[in-house]
């Protein structure tokens, strides 16, 4: 390409987006024509970018086409047809990345060249001018098809219906056309996004599709170190990692009878903190897991709390983890108890799982030894406070006791200093769960949530049951497998789908999408693989909260915003249910429904779900099943809501104008759809709203939603120990299931796996 013709070709793409975004380019042409050089697309990009700001946000859209039309120049030239055609033959694209290992050869294989050709047709490369700059910026970077030298082949639309095709590809011939063309208008759209790990692998020959995994780790030498094994293999695959170590016997314990001898849990943490560090994703980041403890574990105040701050002694440190409480509302009920000075003075015991086990004598029906993790409170049967109350009144069985008040001090100390630990409200998840049939009442069934708190499903330890020599000689170990968690997200983009209306049309292709993945997947760890199929979960969740609050004119700080996260989080929960009852009328019910909440309606029930609609759906359920155990997760949407041209999660905005950095340079970011109209809705930012706003809308939220919802606190540097313990009071009162970070104005950014940024 000559000086000249990219020349043109920049001068065009800013002319034209000038014009669709009422634009001044005036003053960029111009200097752009006096500056002529080689790198005219890198001049008017830098130009255009310094021009974004809180008076001109439309910049960048110019931007945003001053960099895709450098995009189709670079994929162009390395797919051999003139530029000015945008997209090059799609066919041909498909057959080059087969053949240079890039692409699955199952595109072809279970795609005719004819079905190619007629979804080629559905490509729609104006849909491009969708995006804004760092949207676009993202995609290109991180998700696009290249080579293995990093030459750009695929383009963003095609990218889009790549991923249709891949999650569509195993549907009935009569209709696999048709929802993958559904599938590409949802996506191109950008009415939703799919998962990192979809995103980035659909449609290749390498790369798992699902975003989180939680696992529970057995109270052995074996248990603990096959846990290590398949979190590597998992993060070896780009997924986000959380961990139950609850059952793990405590600093002091015994081994074999050997009084005082375990080290307890810290030193196996920071084996997984070196497995985290060790084994990176795909070469791109370090894993991200999160590990979880109970409060009533006898190593919470004995290191766990300290492990990513930076005082005391660094050998027992894990700074590159984030960590998580789980939290009964007998603690939280403690923190309440107060003298007559107003002095907090409840008491709370602390207690190692494998003591408990040994002394208190608890069983379940098959005879194996239960511990107090294995309790929670139902709303009509106070479980784990009858079983705690026992075990802190047996004289033989040993405890570290401190005031209740004081263990929350030292969580609120290394939450303003480090973000963690989250909060993990283990009664109420477990209450909530639609699923708890399998173990009985009052038996927990989820101890923990996974690396971003928003997923809430079956967990339990996979064993080593036997071990022998076969006829070959070879040396084999036998596992009973676990519920080890799989969370497969999917995410609506509230303020482009819900001006327009397409709510009832778009769920339900999402949920097939998110269903399919399921089978589609192929996991490294048998027991994940194993667990994703008896289950069949999935998490639906949402972004651009602020941004369709914004584009509404509803303030944050509002009963209005409350009552709209109730009705609009209503509305998606029915289309999400109706979806997979739909799909389990075509493809049969999940494996464990009998019995559960679904199936004999107790989950409608509980909602208080007595409108018109929802009873005719709960029998519906009872008549058809439904396909998928659990639906629903509003993930932290990060780089994807960036993609989608919105706001992060359900999250308040950073500020209405903001400084982004990305390799070599840092330019200005607004608000979406920032201007005169909607700068007053957006005016509050984050750490400027009072959080307990933020708590009522979520908990109006949480009520529809049957996992979890990733919620960061954000609060002052100098916020004050009882305002924020007011905070995580409020939230526990008000049903919220998990907190997130708790982001202090002091803190930097905090780094997060970009697996669950659905």
């Amino acid at each position: 390409m000559t000086i000249q013709s990219e020349l043109d070709d920049v001068l065009e793409a800013i002319e034209e987006a000038a014009k669709d975004y009422q634009v001044d380019a005036a003053e960029l042409i111009k200097y752009i024509k006096e500056n002529v050089s080689t790198e005219a697309n890198e001049q008017a990009l830098f130009n255009a970018l310094n021009r974004i700001d809180i008076d001109e946000p439309n910049w960048t859209y110019v931007a945003a086409r001053i960099f895709l039309n450098k995009l189709y120049e670079q994929a162009a030239r390395n797919r051999g047809y003139h530029r000015s055609a945008k997209y090059g033959n799609f066919f041909s694209l498909i057959k080059v990345l087969t053949e240079k290992g890039i692409y699955s050869a199952d595109l072809l294989d279970l795609y005719s060249k004819q079905e190619i050709d007629e979804l080629a047709n559905e490509i729609e490369p104006e849909r491009d001018h969708l995006f804004n700059y760092i949207g676009l910026f993202l995609l290109a970077d991180r998700y696009l098809a290249r080579d293995h030298d990093r030459n750009v082949y695929e383009l963003p639309q095609e990218r889009f219906m790549i991923i249709a095709m891949t999650l569509m590809k195993n549907e009935k011939p009569s209709i696999r056309l048709s929802l993958v063309k559904e599938a590409y208008w949802a996506l191109s759209h950008l009415y939703m996004t799919v998962a990192t790990p979809t995103l980035s692998n659909a449609g290749k020959s390498f790369g798992q599709l699902s975003s989180c995994f939680i696992d529970t780790v057995e109270d052995s030498l074996d248990g603990i170190y096959l846990n290590n094994w398949d979190i590597a293999r998992l993060s070896k695959d780009g997924g986000g990692i959380g961990i139950y170590y609850g059952k793990v016997r405590a600093l002091g314990s015994d081994i074999k009878r050997f009084k005082g001898n375990s080290s307890g849990v810290i030193p196996w943490i920071r084996l997984i903190n070196d497995t985290a560090v060790s084994v990176d994703q795909l070469g791109q980041r370090q894993g991200a897991i999160a590990v979880y403890l109970d409060v009533f574990h006898k190593d919470i105040m004995n290191g766990f709390l300290d492990l990513k701050t930076n005082n005391g002694d660094e050998r027992r440190k894990a700074h590159d983890i984030f960590t998580g409480v789980a939290i009964p509302d007998l603690f939280m009920e403690k923190l309440q108890e107060v003298d007559e000075n107003g002095r907090s003075i409840g008491e709370w015991h602390t207690f190692c799982p494998h003591e408990v086990k040994q002394i208190m004598g608890w069983k379940d029906e098959h005879g194996n030894p239960l511990g107090l993790e294995d309790f929670y409170d139902e709303t009509d049967h106070k479980y784990f406070t009858e079983k705690y109350m026992e075990a802190v009144n047996h004289p033989l069985l040993p405890r570290k006791t401190y005031r209740a008040m004081d263990i929350m001090v030292r969580i609120m100390v290394a939450q303003l200093e480090t973000g963690t630990p989250y909060m993990f409200y283990r009664d109420e998840v477990n209450r909530q769960n639609p699923n708890k049939h399998l173990l009985g009442k009052g038996r927990t069934s989820i101890f923990c949530s996974n690396l971003c708190t928003e997923i809430a499903q079956n967990m339990s330890a996979t064993t080593i049951v036997k071990e022998y020599q076969d006829e070959d000689g070879n040396l084999v170990i036998v596992r009973k497998p676990g519920n080890f968690v799989v969370c497969n997200l999917s995410s609506i983009n509230l303020a482009k789908a819900v001006p327009d209306h397409v709510l009832e049309r778009l769920i339900p292709i999402q949920v097939r999408m998110l269903d399919n993945v399921i089978d589609l997947n192929t996991i490294t760890v048998g027991q994940a693989q194993k667990t994703n199929q008896k289950f069949r979960a999935i998490g639906l969740g949402t972004f651009g909260w602020h941004h369709l609050l914004a584009l509404k004119k509803i303030y944050w700080e509002s009963e209005e915003a409350v009552q709209y996260a109730d009705s609009l989080y209503e509305d998606i929960a029915y289309y999400t249910i109706r979806a997979s009852m739909e799909l389990a009328r075509e493809k049969g019910a999940y494996s464990q429904f009998e019995g559960s909440e679904w199936q004999t309606g107790d989950y409608f029930d509980r909602k208080n779900y007595t409108s018109a609609r929802w009873i005719q759906l709960k029998h519906d359920i009872k008549q058809y099943g439904i396909r998928n155990g659990w639906l629903m997760a509003v993930a932290p949407n990060s780089s994807t809501a960036k993609i989608g041209g919105s706001t992060d999660g359900i999250d308040p905005i950073y500020a209405p104008v903001y400084a982004e950095e990305k390799k070599n340079f840092k330019f200005k970011v607004t608000a979406p759809d920032l201007n005169h109209m909607t700068y007053e809705y957006y005016r509050r930012a984050r750490h400027q709203l009072d959080q307990i706003w933020s708590i009522r809308q979520n908990a109006a939220r949480s009520r529809h939603i049957d996992q979890s919802v990733s919620f960061n606190l954000y609060v002052k540097h100098d916020i004050k120990a009882k305002e924020l313990l007011h905070l995580h009071m409020e939230a526990w009162k008000q049903g919220v299931k998990t907190t997130y970070y708790v982001r202090s104005t002091s803190q930097a950014e905090i780094e997060e796996c970009e697996a669950c940024h659905s």
